[in-house]
């Protein structure tokens, strides 16, 4: 069985569709105080090294401050690694540059990835008087058996306090992260997760599928044969059960792995699928200017001795027709708004309806697309199948005219 797996988290190579006068600013925190053991995210646990590189990060927002070309912040985005570890004053240094350098929007989503053993109430003030606006919580699992076998930090009683807190506190927009498909999570346990979760009442849930990565704990254990991951049908399973207990609950299913009540889809990640420019400053952090997407390095020593020569330690990849096109048809099949089929053919003259008709009625017959004023858009059992479908219909523009 072949179908998509909700937890790839893509960073969009655009198809330039859709260049508006504002833009997202992605700032990469690369800093835990342990390793899960199923991630591959470029982070170090060297707490030492943190305000130094926060200092070096506000050093290369100024030299990045032309790439947006003067479009105005609509979003800002602290991601990681850990950034709620950030203490104040190193908070304090890169919004500084931030504003120093990039003119904000009207009312601009400000995120900041969090885990819940930081988010202690002084914390959570701290945050929201420095314009935080937004939290994403990785809260994962509400079992502290699974957290353990995660090697989280927290437990589940701070998973439930944090947030708790933070509505008490004044954030009006916060966002968990829920992790399925976990050896040893039975469904009865996943359904449990759920109905805890929803009882937090968040604005906006994240769900992914554990995938197993070859260098983390996981993937070291799965060679040695101490780790089995889970077979593709209960990873089904288990995503069909969140898709019935959110649209139970009145979430919109806006993109694979998202859900949110009305009006709270994450705006920054919108722009990565809806084909924005964004830039990204950090240690292994990606840009895209319409043209080109760009990667630091993924090493906080080589990115810190580089920007201190007034360098960016980046590689560039100037993006190719297919390259962009089929990046959209894989980013827009899994949003609700659907792959825009004529925008493709008029803007880079081709016909992907037309390559593909036959297979494209099959999925409509197998109901598992629909086309509606040729935006192809997936159905809840297409959702299944979604990186499968996206690869069928990938282009080669020589077989176009």
């Amino acid at each position: 069985m072949y179908r998509h797996n909700p937890a790839v988290r893509w960073i969009a190579l655009p198809l330039n569709f859709n260049q508006s006068l504002m833009a997202g600013l992605y700032i990469h925190i690369p800093f835990c105080k342990q390793a899960c053991h199923y991630c591959d995210f470029h982070f170090s646990t060297q707490q030492g090294l943190r305000t130094n590189l926060c200092q070096t990060i506000a050093e290369e927002l100024k030299l990045q401050r032309g790439y947006l070309k003067c479009q105005k912040l609509k979003t800002v985005y602290f991601g990681g690694g850990t950034p709620s570890l950030l203490k104040p004053e190193e908070l304090q240094t890169i919004f500084n540059a931030v504003r120093s350098h990039f003119e904000m929007a009207d009312n601009p989503e400000i995120t900041l990835e969090a885990n819940p053993d930081d988010l202690t109430p002084e914390t959570l003030t701290l945050l929201h008087q420095e314009g935080i606006n937004r939290l994403s919580i990785g809260i994962q699992s509400f079992n502290d058996d699974i957290l353990k076998f995660l090697n989280r930090a927290h437990d589940s009683r701070q998973a439930v306090r944090c947030v708790k807190d933070a509505r008490e506190l004044g954030f009006t927009n916060i966002s968990i992260d829920l992790m399925y498909a976990i050896p040893g999570q039975t469904l009865e346990m996943w359904k449990r997760n759920i109905e805890q979760g929803l009882a937090l009442s968040p604005d906006h849930v994240s769900a992914y599928s554990l995938t197993v990565e070859e260098k983390t704990a996981f993937g070291r254990w799965q060679r040695t044969g101490q780790f089995r991951a889970l077979g593709e049908e209960i990873e089904a399973e288990q995503f069909e059960v969140i898709m019935d207990f959110l649209d139970n609950a009145g979430y919109e299913h806006y993109e694979i792995s998202n859900f949110c009540k009305s009006g709270f889809y994450s705006r920054h990640n919108s722009g990565y699928w809806k084909q924005e420019i964004y830039l990204g400053v950090g240690p292994s952090a990606h840009s895209f200017d319409g043209i080109s997407r760009q990667f630091n390095v993924s090493n906080n020593t080589l990115y810190e001795t580089s920007i201190r020569e007034g360098k960016i330690p980046f590689e560039r990849e100037v993006l190719g027709l297919d390259h962009k096109i089929n990046e959209y048809i894989f980013t827009s099949l899994r949003t609700s708004w659907g792959c825009n089929l004529e925008k493709i053919k008029n803007d880079f003259h081709i016909d992907v309806r037309r390559q593909n008709d036959a297979y494209l009625m099959t999925l409509v017959e197998k109901e598992l697309a629909i086309i509606e004023n040729n935006i192809l858009k997936l159905t809840r059992s297409g959702k299944l199948f979604a990186d499968k479908i996206a690869s069928d219909l990938f282009v080669d523009s020589s077989m176009d005219s």
